[in-house]
C-alpha cells in the first residue's frame, strides 16, 4: 500500500485534517489493521464471510418481498 498524501495549502490544517480523515476512511486502513491486530484461525474467517453472505441475501430476500 502506498502512503496517503494530503497537501496543505495557506496553513489551512482543518481542512487537510478533514481530507486526510476522509481518506483514510474511504481506504479501509483501520479496517485491515484491526484484523492484522491478532491471528484468526482460516476456518473462523472463512465461517464469518458465509455468515456475512446468508445475512446479505436474508435482507436482499426481504427486500424482494417487500417490493412485491
Amino acid at each position: 500500500m502506498s502512503g496517503l498524501v494530503i497537501k496543505v495549502y495557506n496553513n489551512n490544517v482543518e481542512v487537510a485534517l478533514k481530507k486526510l480523515k476522509r481518506k483514510v476512511k474511504d481506504s479501509n486502513l483501520f479496517e485491515e489493521l484491526r484484523k492484522k491486530s491478532y491471528y484468526e484461525k482460516p476456518s473462523k474467517v472463512k465461517r464469518e464471510k458465509r455468515n456475512l453472505a446468508k445475512l446479505r441475501n436474508k435482507y436482499v430476500v426481504l427486500k424482494e418481498k417487500e417490493n412485491n
